[in-house]
């Protein structure tokens, strides 16, 4: 029988360890591996940056869902993958063997690269729930003297639809204490234009985003390269469509939350065969390593490069549905791995995803998410913010029962057209 570890256990960890959990045989071992003995719901963390969320509200305990689904678990985290030897050195100081190893563990934020940036700095951040928790201290100080906000993503990110949320959730929040008028706000992204979102935009998120800004008296500087944080100022680069300086701006800012480029965490950077330069990992068309064949890679750890050539660089964004599909894609891979058998399951990365404003919000459907689409559509409206908050709840309700994908879900996606594995994948030579 065999031994599956997975590393993480965030948006991909956890659905990877439930589906594995449900097509594996009934010999085989999982254990997870984390560094936090508790999941967090990301995509609420800007609802906690302004109080509307607490911990508690989008943070589940691991340890009793796990042992009822039988799963193995360890959160002292990881010191060192050792691929070559099929084994992961544990924070605790043991070792780990596996036979089959899925890498989902999110990324490492890169603040160093820009001086007097990330929340030991100079601005805030809702990456991680601490962060968050932070951040709504700031906020509320900040809201007992306000003045001018900025708001964004640095060269590099690729994470761009919460810097989005904040901004607009952070505006309503301002006119709900009805002190907006006492806060100038700049979006500032590396975006070559609004609503480029790392994707080449998707339906008209151009113009949706655009008038999501003007409507809210937000300011923008697109095609930006941050030099430097300080305490009251951004300092900022806009280059024209060539990539040469353009303009310098100073922007006065009292609260700033500018989301990071990523990389890959320390343990994993400089393997190689495992990961590029920037440390993310390398899979094929199967979510599988190239050169450790018993190695995969799902969620925001892995590489894409970019969909396109921008002035400002930008990367690729790895959404919730998108990960979904790389976690089946992987987990009936290794059973016919397991099986004796190719893989040959390849993820869509079809794309859903909700992006609230407080009050509305803006949804798109990318089918594939990396262009060219099969399906291309955004839309906005109330009906947005209701169904964040929704998916907020039934998402936590699935990590609280150890469900990975229910059959009522599946299916009702599948009459949208989202489906997470392609029809009738080939065997290919990769597999």
């Amino acid at each position: 029988m065999a031994h599956i570890v997975v590393l993480g256990a965030g948006i991909g960890g956890i659905p990877m360890a439930y589906e594995l959990k449900d097509r594996t045989r009934p010999g085989d071992r999982i254990t997870v591996v984390s560094n936090s003995d508790r999941f967090q719901f990301v995509p609420s963390n800007p609802w906690v940056a302004v109080g509307w969320r607490k911990r508690g509200d989008i943070t589940v305990p691991l340890a009793e869902p796990f042992a009822r689904k039988g799963i193995a678990f360890n959160h002292s985290g990881c010191r060192a993958l050792r691929p070559h030897d099929n084994a992961l050195d544990l924070g605790d100081g043991t070792s780990l063997g596996y036979d089959q190893l899925v890498i989902a563990t999110g990324p490492e934020l890169a603040f160093d690269e820009i001086e007097g940036f990330g929340p030991q700095a100079n601005t805030v951040s809702i990456c991680h729930v601490d962060h968050a928790e932070a951040a709504a201290q700031r906020w509320e100080q900040f809201c007992r003297d306000p003045g001018p906000l900025v708001v964004g993503a640095v060269q590099g990110a690729s994470c761009f639809g919460p810097a989005y949320e904040f901004a607009m959730i952070a505006d309503a929040d301002l006119r709900r204490r009805r002190i907006r008028h006492k806060v100038p706000m700049t979006f500032v992204t590396s975006e070559p234009y609004i609503g480029h979102l790392g994707l080449g935009g998707v339906g008209d998120t151009k113009g949706l985003l655009e008038s999501a800004l003007r409507e809210r008296h937000i300011q923008w500087i697109a095609n930006a390269r941050v030099d430097r944080f300080e305490p009251d100022t951004v300092h900022v680069t806009e280059v024209d469509a060539d990539g040469k300086d353009k303009a310098r701006h100073a922007v006065g800012s009292r609260l700033t939350m500018m989301l990071p480029a990523f990389r890959g965490i320390a343990p994993l950077r400089g393997v190689e065969g495992l990961v590029n330069p920037r440390g993310f990992v390398l899979t094929d068309r199967h979510q599988r390593n190239p050169t450790f064949r018993n190695v995969f890679g799902v969620g925001v750890c892995i590489a894409i490069p970019p969909v396109e050539k921008t002035p400002v660089p930008v990367g690729v964004p790895k959404t919730g549905y998108m990960i979904e599909t790389m976690v089946t894609a992987a987990a009936h891979n290794i059973r016919a791995i397991l099986d004796g058998k190719a893989p040959t399951e390849e993820a869509t990365w079809n794309a859903l995803c909700l992006a609230d404003f407080g009050d509305s919000g803006v949804a798109f459907v990318a089918m594939p998410q990396i262009p060219p689409r099969n399906v291309n559509w955004s839309s906005h409206g109330r009906w947005v913010h209701l169904a964040k908050v929704g998916f907020e709840r039934y998402f936590l309700r699935k990590v609280r029962k150890g469900i990975g994908e229910p059959v009522y879900e599946r299916y009702a996606l599948k009459l949208l057209g989202l489906t997470r594995v392609q029809p009738d994948a080939p065997a290919t030579l990769d597999g």
